[in-house]
């Protein structure tokens, strides 16, 4: 079985991801990881990236690419990615969703945290509030929802695609793997 995870920014995909990674014992593909590098090799910010974006599509294809193939090829993974869902149709999907609010502040409280500070350091430059990190993501939703309907025809934040969407918002760490692991352990005993 292959779990794709999606959902908004801040929500707690990566978390949840590396998680039930660990839990299952299963490998898990970044593919937001795979895109900041790649920004990165052309000295640019996601920010910048995701605009070179909307009018080079290669920036979203290789990404894709490597995601269609590894759903062909192997199994018993977690992949977290925004369009891993539709790249690996066969895949669980799941979608974590908060508020804009929570979102901005949990990400605000990651890029502060000295440990934990090496993949946000290239997604804008200089973001120090709430405020500043909400105005970013309105940016990267608009960026994110122009892209993938230009190139697929898709939104990857309509929630009717995927088998499992929960709001994080009120929910700590280990409230929201505790529901998706046992929404995930159900179906891996049916099988």
């Amino acid at each position: 079985m292959i779990i794709s995870i999606s959902g908004s920014h801040g929500s707690g995909k990566s978390t949840l991801a590396q998680q039930l990674a660990e839990a299952l014992k299963w490998p898990r593909y970044y593919m937001g990881g795979l895109r900041r590098e790649a920004a990165k090799k052309r000295g640019l910010t996601l920010a910048e990236y995701n605009k070179l974006g909307e009018t080079d599509p290669t920036t979203d294809l290789e990404v894709d690419k490597y995601q269609e193939e590894l759903g062909k090829k192997e199994d018993n993974f977690i992949i977290e990615g925004r369009t891993s869902w539709y790249f690996i149709p066969h895949s669980l999907k799941i979608y974590l969703d908060v508020s804009p609010e929570v979102g901005a502040k949990r990400i605000l409280k990651e890029t502060k945290d000295t440990k934990n500070n090496n993949l946000r350091k290239n997604e804008d430059n200089n973001l120090k509030t709430i405020e500043e990190i909400q105005k970013s993501l309105k940016t990267r939703y608009k960026s994110d929802r122009l892209r993938y309907k230009k190139y697929f025809n898709i939104d990857v934040y309509n929630k009717k695609h995927y088998d499992f969407v929960l709001d994080t918002s009120n929910l700590n760490k280990r409230q929201v793997f505790n529901k998706i692991y046992q929404f995930v352990k159900q179906i891996i005993d049916k099988r």
